[in-house]
């Protein structure tokens, strides 16, 4: 009986209030971005600057001069895709917010999860039940709700926000895939150092100064609330089960949406709320039905 109620204690307050702020630093992230790309700045060069701050700070941090467990790869091959996936979500996500609404690109992207538990049957041998599978087909349709293939609201700027999900995708796969083979240290690291070289050509060309001390704090919250979410979600991972933080990847939703309305005056339309809330329940169930899973075997 002890057992059962071990297995069901709340989370404590520090650890939601960590999950919590892991998933706003990430909206901060966007929001900035997107202010800086509206501003006129390149997209590469953006892109460039959040993961060079972070990989400095990450090197300076771990202590990379003499950290071994930093640069460890036991399978170069994934960490390679890892690293490149992350960067490639992050570009994909940057140029699609110089066009879309916060809570357009979020709609989207909080998908992810739906799509990782159909591909990692294939991929991890994860194999869905029909339940599952049912909810997996729900936010789908809750995607389709939002993009609206066919009509004039499917741009390409949405095309892109939908390559930026399923790069967010292949990252959530590589980085299960590789949990237990690579150190934490080397994985953040390479999520960052392998951008800094494939953008540089790219976006160092297009470098420009800030010219105001808004844009600087700008360019900083790109590059670091992106780095310290994540440390931070390392950190709640260790007060409680991952299983217990998940849900809390739709509050980025409600972070979203009150960032757009209150810094760019933007509402959700009434399509993309409406796709939200499906994608948000079909995702939540999946948690659910992973738990429970999760229960019976145990």
């Amino acid at each position: 009986m002890s057992g059962q109620q071990s297995g069901e204690t709340a989370m404590p307050p520090l650890a939601v209030m960590l999950a919590l702020t892991v998933f706003l630093l990430f909206s901060v992230l966007d929001a900035n971005a997107k202010w800086l790309v509206g501003l006129g700045y390149a997209t590469f060069f953006v892109v460039w600057v959040r993961f060079a701050l972070q990989a400095v700070v990450l090197f300076v941090v771990y202590r990379g001069w003499r950290n071994r467990r930093l640069w460890q790869m036991n399978r170069p091959f994934y960490q390679v895709l890892r690293g490149l996936s992350l960067p490639s979500m992050t570009f994909f996500n940057f140029l699609a917010l110089r066009h879309l609404q916060l809570d357009e690109t979020v709609s989207v992207l909080l998908a992810s999860p739906i799509f990782v538990a159909a591909l990692a049957g294939p991929f991890l041998g994860e194999w869905a039940g029909p339940r599952r599978w049912a909810a997996i087909l729900v936010g789908f349709v809750g995607v389709l709700i939002v993009v609206r293939p066919g009509t004039d609201a499917f741009t390409l700027p949405v095309v892109f926000i939908i390559l930026s999900m399923l790069s967010n995708v292949a990252y959530f796969l590589l980085t299960r895939k590789l949990a237990g083979h690579e150190t934490p240290e080397s994985l953040i690291f390479y999520s960052c150092f392998f951008a800094v070289f494939l953008f540089a050509p790219f976006g160092l060309p297009e470098a420009r100064l800030p010219q105001s001390l808004a844009e600087y704090l700008a360019f900083a919250a790109v590059g670091l609330s992106g780095m310290i979410g994540h440390m931070l979600l390392i950190r709640t991972s260790r007060l409680v089960e991952t299983a217990k933080i998940a849900p809390f990847i739709y509050s980025q939703a409600i972070w979203m949406v009150a960032i757009g309305y209150l810094f760019y005056g933007d509402v959700p339309d009434v399509w993309t709320f409406v796709g939200m809330l499906v994608i948000c329940a079909a995702g939540l169930y999946l948690m659910y039905r992973e738990r429970q899973t999760r229960k019976a075997v145990a």
